[in-house]
């Protein structure tokens, strides 16, 4: 990791934490947990200057195949600001991510950690929609959980 990098994962690591408990990865990730939702953070040197973060949110996991589960969360992916939905068809189901890279160099502290909550919030939010949605559809109550 370069020394740019170290130093943003290190400014995204104290932002964080005025919100959640966070835990660094021995190749320098961070994960914490938004309610119910798993996140982790990566930094990465780009190119000279430009760094950014990475952060990527479990939205949802083993949620049952149907399609207007996956055209709804395809509706959302198109509403949000911050953030790409992604959607992983597996054996088990689907599996919903929020991805959101950005160069974060120079953000103040403060500016850091309320971009950063604004994407695990939108994350929570949407994976409490899906669930809604998911047992309208799906006899299993409870799932992704």
């Amino acid at each position: 990791m370069s020394s740019e990098a170290a130093d943003l994962i290190g400014q995204a690591r104290a932002a964080l934490e005025s919100y959640h408990d966070v835990h660094a990865d021995d190749d320098g990730a961070l994960t914490f947990r938004h309610g119910d939702v798993p996140c982790a953070v990566q930094a990465m040197q780009l190119a000279e200057g430009l760094t950014v973060l990475s952060l990527t949110c479990v939205v949802a996991w083993d949620l049952p195949e149907d399609p207007n589960l996956a055209v709804s969360a395809a509706e959302r992916a198109g509403q949000g600001l911050f953030g790409t939905l992604g959607v992983v068809h597996t054996e088990r189901g689907m599996d919903v991510t929020l991805r959101y890279a950005f160069p974060a160099g120079g953000l103040a502290l403060a500016a850091l950690g309320t971009l950063l909550m604004l994407v695990v919030s939108t994350a929570s939010q949407l994976r409490g929609e899906l669930l809604g949605k998911a047992a309208e559809h799906s006899s299993t109550p409870g799932a992704g959980n």
